[in-house]
């Protein structure tokens, strides 16, 4: 039996049939973020720890203050080999002594706390001051000698008279100690209480000193009145000692005087005297620079001179060693403080013509 063929697949008709299309509109959302706390702890965090290292920091820095004797000098190359350990110290004593525990004495601590140090040489040029503060710097320039067994060697400037004679005896027994050069004024071994009597001149203007003391000779150096024979006596006691401890304090600088005392006497009357003349009266050693009195300390300590270096001692810039800023007058009641403190009675180890109290003044911002 035959079998049908099978019938053709009908085709497969697509339809396509077209729907509409919603237009699809984009849409923009904002989200507010979210407070991180994490993050501005973390600031906080970093702010009070940068608060405090701040804090700190001055802490310690006023701690540093605090127990630094230097008061912020500096050290600086004066000469020799810039690199070597071992050194040479000059320490400076410049201007009117008025007080004796200022730049003088911060460099002495220096020196001291400087185990480098071998040798010192002592820079003078001043024309003395307080009798106080004169030998207030004699005394801890010997004990730094002393204590660190130090050769020690002057070096006089344009002038060394007087309290800065007094200073340069801290050489001790040392020969060939103390160099002037050849311009050098020195000498000038006595005291001075200064005073003037303007009376005269209140009487002229019809002025009186009204002045409430709790004795007399609370006013014995009174400018406005004569100074009356019994309190001259007493004051002239108080200078006839000073004088004295100065005679002492020169014989322990230059002991030919301990054999000579006579010559002392004659030497002793607050003259000055040139480099030459100071020489060939044995108030100074030799006359040379300070490159030779150098040279001398390092021979003394026993060191080479090519593996020494020579270092010096400055100042911190300050407030008013600015000349306009000293000049504006921005420190005027340390200024009247100042002349106040300086025209106190007093006796002085000082080589001027000037009042005493105003040759002080002119050396305000170079105090010692």
């Amino acid at each position: 039996m035959a079998q049908d063929s099978p019938s053709p697949t009908p085709p497969v008709t697509a339809e396509i049939v077209s729907a509409p299309v919603e237009a699809v509109v984009p849409q923009i959302v904002i989200q507010s973020p979210r407070p991180s706390y994490g993050k501005v702890l973390t600031w906080l965090g970093w702010i009070g720890f940068a608060f405090c290292g701040a804090l700190l920091l001055s802490q310690y820095a006023l701690l540093g203050e605090y127990f630094d004797s230097s008061g912020g000098i500096y050290e600086r190359y004066h000469s020799g080999e810039e690199f070597a350990t071992e050194k040479v110290a000059i320490i400076s004593l410049t201007g009117v002594i008025v007080e004796g525990d200022g730049f003088v004495k911060r460099q002495i601590d220096r020196v001291r706390d400087d185990e480098n140090v071998k040798a010192v040489v002592v820079r003078i040029d001043s024309p003395g001051g307080t009798v106080t503060g004169s030998d207030y710097i004699h005394h801890h320039l010997v004990k730094l000698r002393e204590e660190r067994n130090l050769p020690l060697v002057v070096s006089m400037g344009s002038m060394a008279a007087s309290g800065g004679y007094y200073a340069a005896m801290a050489v001790g027994k040392q020969p060939k100690s103390i160099y002037a050069e050849p311009t050098s004024t020195t000498g000038s071994i006595g005291v001075i209480i200064p005073h003037y009597d303007i009376s005269g001149l209140m009487e002229r203007y019809d002025v009186k000193d009204d002045s409430i003391a709790s004795h007399p000779r609370k006013q014995m150096l009174a400018m406005t009145r004569p100074i009356p024979d019994e309190h001259r006596q007493i004051l002239q006691t108080y200078v006839d000692e000073s004088f004295e401890r100065f005679k002492e304090i020169v014989k322990s600088g230059r002991p030919a005087y301990l054999k000579d005392p006579d010559l002392l006497e004659e030497l002793a009357t607050g003259e000055i005297f040139s480099a030459t003349r100071a020489q060939k009266n044995g108030l100074v050693d030799e006359i040379g620079f300070i490159e030779d009195a150098v040279d001398r300390a390092l021979e003394l300590a026993g060191l080479d001179k090519d593996d020494t270096r020579v270092i010096r001692f400055e100042k911190p810039a300050g407030l008013f060693d600015l000349p306009v800023i000293a000049m504006s007058g921005s420190n005027r009641a340390g200024d009247v403080n100042t002349l106040l403190e300086l025209s106190a009675p007093r006796a002085y180890y000082l080589s001027t013509s000037l009042p005493p109290f105003v040759a002080s003044y002119s050396q305000i911002f170079d105090r010692q």
